[in-house]
């Protein structure tokens, strides 16, 4: 439960402090970097592999999970 509360108050307030310890100039200057690279490619960024390892990972962990908790007979 400590995990889900960290994640949900901490995270959150560590990126709000990152955002406004930078330099404004950098921060418009990423910004338009980011803007012209979504213009040219048209797409936000994908990967198929990532996804594919995301899947198996929890499939994993399910499966992992069926035989640790599952008495066996």
């Amino acid at each position: 439960m400590l995990g889900y509360v960290d994640d949900v108050l901490l995270l959150p307030g560590l990126i709000y402090l990152a955002i406004k310890l930078l330099p404004p100039d950098v921060l418009a200057d990423r910004r338009r970097q980011a803007e012209a690279w979504m213009e040219s490619a048209a797409s936000k960024p994908r990967s198929r592999m990532g996804a594919v390892l995301i899947v198996a990972v929890w499939v994993s962990a399910g499966v992992a999970a069926w035989f640790w908790f599952v008495p066996r007979a």
